[in-house]
C-alpha cells in the first residue's frame, strides 16, 4: 500500500510540475523572442538565434528624436501620476483608518468597488467631458483621469496597510508634542514603506503600460507616450521591422524592472515596529 501511495505521489507531482513548466514556458519564450531578436539585425518573426550580437537595432531605436520624447511623455506621465495618487491616497486612508468614521466600511466597500469598473465603460462619457472642457489633446488633463481612475484602489489598499500600524505608536508622538501631520510624516510613512512601495510599484506599471486612455486622449504627435508610439513600428500593409521593435520593447520594459529590483527590497522586509511605543 505505502509503495503505491508514494508512486500516487510520484505520478501527481510529474504532472504538476510539467503542467507549471508549459504554463512557464508560454510566458517565458516571447520574452526569450523579444530578447533574442533585439540583437539581431536580420530579424524576423521566426525564433531564430542570431550568430553575432548586434546593438544596431538599440542604435535606430534610441537615435529616434520621436522615441525619445515619447519615453519622456511616459516618465512625465507616469511619475507626476504616482506622486498625486500617492499624496491623496494617504491623506484620504488616513482618517478612514483613524477615525471612528460611521460610513467607513461603506465607504471603504463603495472604493473596492470601483476599483472592479473597466476603464474603457467611462471612456465615452469621459471624452464627451473632455471635449465640453476643453482638455482634448492635453497632457494634464490625461494625468488627471488615470490618477482619478487609479485613486480607489490606491486609497483601499493604503488604508489596509494603515489599518496594520498600531495607533499606540502613534499616540505615543502625540504625547510628545506632534501633530497629526507630523506623525503621519515621521513615523507612520517609514514604518509603510513596504506598503507604499505597493502602491508606487502598482501605479506607476499600471501608468507606464496604459495604451488605451492615452490613445483617446491625446491626439498630437509630440504628445503621445511610449505605449502609443509603439504603433509607429507598424506600416499601413502590416509590415514591422522586428529587430526595431523588439528593442524598442525592451527600452520600454527596463524602467518597470528596474523599479521592482529597487523597490523588492523594501517591499521584502515587511513592516519595521521598531521603537515600541510608549507606556
Amino acid at each position: 500500500m505505502k509503495n503505491k501511495m508514494i508512486s500516487k505521489n510520484i505520478i501527481s507531482d510529474i504532472i504538476s510540475y510539467s503542467i507549471l513548466i508549459i504554463i512557464a514556458a508560454m510566458f517565458l519564450l516571447p520574452l526569450l523572442w523579444v530578447l533574442l531578436v533585439a540583437f539581431d539585425k536580420n530579424a524576423t518573426s521566426a525564433f531564430n538565434i542570431p550568430k553575432s550580437i548586434d546593438v544596431d537595432n538599440f542604435v535606430n531605436v534610441l537615435g529616434n528624436k520621436k522615441n525619445i520624447n515619447a519615453f519622456i511623455n511616459s516618465g512625465i506621465i507616469s511619475i507626476t501620476q504616482t506622486v498625486i495618487v500617492l499624496i491623496c491616497s494617504l491623506l484620504a486612508a488616513y482618517p478612514l483608518s483613524r477615525h471612528a468614521i460611521k460610513s467607513a466600511h461603506k465607504i471603504t466597500l463603495t472604493l473596492l468597488f470601483l476599483t472592479a469598473i473597466p476603464i474603457t465603460a467611462v471612456m465615452v462619457p469621459v471624452y464627451q467631458l473632455f471635449i465640453a472642457i476643453n482638455l482634448v489633446d492635453s497632457t494634464f488633463g490625461t494625468i488627471i483621469f488615470l490618477s482619478a481612475s487609479a485613486l480607489p484602489y490606491g486609497i483601499w489598499m493604503t488604508k489596509n496597510f494603515l489599518d496594520n500600524v498600531p495607533i499606540e505608536i502613534e499616540e505615543s508622538s502625540w504625547v510628545d508634542g506632534a501633530s497629526p501631520i507630523m506623525s503621519l510624516i515621521k513615523i507612520l510613512i517609514p514604518l509603510m514603506l513596504p506598503g507604499i512601495f505597493t502602491v508606487t510599484m502598482f501605479t506607476f506599471i499600471s501608468s507606464w503600460s496604459n495604451f488605451f486612455v492615452p490613445f483617446i486622449l491625446l491626439q498630437s504627435s509630440d504628445k503621445i507616450p511610449a505605449a502609443v508610439n509603439i504603433y509607429r513600428f507598424f506600416d499601413t500593409r502590416g509590415g514591422v521591422i522586428y529587430g526595431h521593435l523588439a528593442a524598442y520593447s525592451l527600452v520600454y520594459m527596463s524602467p518597470v524592472f528596474a523599479l521592482y529590483f529597487f523597490a523588492q527590497k523594501y517591499m521584502s522586509k515587511g513592516f519595521s515596529m521598531s521603537g515600541g511605543t510608549k507606556g
